[in-house]
């Protein structure tokens, strides 16, 4: 690879074990009421579960504005600038959401959340930027290290997390300490970009208009664009069924199996490797037999079955059995899908439709976690990731029908 492709691989990982140790912590805010960092007072649980769904849709949500400008600024002035001022806000994200949870703050919680969504374009852009210099053939590969780079975020991410809130470890580890954490993670990945990192963009448009009050009409757009239509909307699908499902997992496995922050941490830990796995073997391994559409029939409905298997074991340990068997479809369709979608794009307008997607990927993201909340009160915590896998199931047989 080359060298600014590690870079790119670098800030992903970065980014998600940022994102990784905030895994174990943010239900002992909100849904935990037995967690020393909870923030409301006795008998709030179900309160609680409704602002988690609410906190969790904030950044998908401020991302659907934020990501389709972000893109067309990537393919206007390069990916480098998009790079540094969404890093950026990320670092200053965790920092504010820290200092929300000393200061038991609730709204600025949902400000913090909402300033990095803002500001978060790293994943849309990451993949504009790799995309840029790898050939198509090469993609699914060149993705499925970026896929890696998920896993091992979430490998180390959620671990440290779960230690770093723990304070039998040591006796001033709090809630805080991990996003304050993930703040400076956030500032060292600002300075290998700022610093390592070079322009991939070699179709800038300086004459790009960008519209600020687009993200709609961006909607509207992606419906016109016959060549990938179908495929946004199974992203769609996908990416809601994965959001009932990450919403509400940690709560849980809090309420049936009495996890704690760091058998939470432990849990994606491990989750993490078998991610790795997939993308460094699996994917590299299926890529050299199977084109991107044969693999994806398969993942879709795989993923979504993976799901429900979640809802059976009555023992902790079968938990563990059954990430493995999600972690492999679900690691397939992350290389594959984004290989196929960048494939049928225009190169000069990569960045834009690829914010695009990011969109409606927000919009998938965001409105399952308002719903998650009221549906884990009205039936049972478990009852968000039964409906993840219907989600997913759809996202398959839409593309079935649509990919001949």
């Amino acid at each position: 690879m080359q060298k600014r492709t590690w870079f790119l691989f670098l800030t992903i990982l970065i980014d998600m074990i940022g994102i990784g140790v905030l895994i174990p912590v943010i239900p002992q805010l909100l849904g935990e009421p037995s967690s020393p960092a909870f923030l409301l007072g006795p008998g709030q649980q179900h309160l609680g579960f409704i602002l988690l769904g609410f906190l969790m849709a904030v950044y998908p949500i401020a991302m659907f504005f934020a990501s389709p400008i972000l893109g067309s600024l990537s393919d206007k002035y390069g990916r480098r600038p998009v790079l540094l001022i969404s890093i950026l806000g990320t670092a200053i994200g965790y920092f504010l959401f820290a200092y929300a949870i000393m200061t038991k703050n609730i709204p600025l919680l949902f400000i913090s959340r909402m300033f990095d969504g803002l500001t978060g374009g790293n994943i849309a852009t990451v993949q504009a930027a790799l995309a840029d210099q790898v050939k198509p053939e090469n993609r699914a590969r060149a993705f499925g290290m970026i896929g890696a780079a998920f896993g091992l975020g979430f490998i180390l991410g959620p671990f440290i997390g779960g230690k770093l809130a723990d304070p039998s470890l040591v006796p001033w580890f709090s809630a805080t300490i991990p996003f304050i954490f993930a703040g400076i993670l956030a500032l060292i990945n600002l300075a290998s970009i700022y610093f390592f990192f070079s322009e991939t963009n070699e179709h800038i448009d300086k004459d790009r208009k960008i519209n600020f009050f687009g993200a709609i009409g961006n909607i509207m757009k992606a419906k016109k664009m016959v060549e990938i239509r179908h495929l946004l909307i199974v992203s769609f699908l996908f990416n809601a069924g994965f959001a009932f499902f990450t919403s509400f997992f940690n709560v849980y496995l809090t309420t049936k199996f009495n996890f704690s922050v760091g058998q939470v941490g432990n849990f994606f830990g491990y989750f993490g490797v078998c991610i790795v796995f997939t993308q460094l073997v699996i994917v590299r391994l299926v890529s050299k037999k199977y084109d991107n559409i044969s693999i994806l029939r398969f993942a879709y409905p795989a993923t979504g079955i993976a799901l429900f298997l979640y809802l059976l074991p009555t023992q902790s340990w079968w938990i563990f059995v059954i990430a493995l068997i999600f972690a492999i479809p679900n690691g397939l369709q992350q290389a594959n899908f984004s290989a196929l979608l960048t494939k049928r794009i225009d190169p000069t307008k990569r960045g834009e439709v690829l914010g695009i997607s990011a969109s409606v990927n927000s919009v998938g993201q965001s409105l399952p976690p308002l719903l998650a909340g009221v549906i884990a009160v009205v039936f049972a915590p478990w009852a968000p990731i039964f409906i993840a896998g219907l989600f997913v199931i759809g996202a398959g047989i839409v593309f079935r029908f649509t990919e001949k």
